[in-house]
């Protein structure tokens, strides 16, 4: 019996048990890959944080106020992300003791 067939026959609580099961264990999942959209997001922005943008944005000397929102979007995302793996590690340390 293949992986396929045995998991059509699991039910979806035995499904849900092996997910939280493998949750626990960061061996259990694979590395975490980046995905971008072909579409770009549109966001509205208040005129005066939009004014605000573009003068950081020129101050930094950046061709467009969109690539420096992306920049900083893209440095905060980097910083929560290493702050959440902090975190993490600092709870499983704990819970380990």
């Amino acid at each position: 019996m293949n992986r396929e067939n045995e998991l059509r026959q699991l039910s979806e609580k035995q499904i849900d048990e092996i997910v939280i099961a493998q949750s626990r264990d960061d061996r259990a999942w694979e590395a975490p890959i980046a995905v971008r959209r072909d579409i770009p997001t549109t966001m509205l922005l208040p005129s005066g944080l939009a004014t605000r943008a573009a003068f950081f944005a020129q101050l930094h000397k950046m061709p467009s106020v969109e690539e420096w929102l992306r920049n900083i979007i893209e440095e905060r995302i980097d910083f929560e992300e290493a702050a959440f793996a902090r975190v993490k590690q600092s709870l499983a340390a704990e819970s380990s003791v």
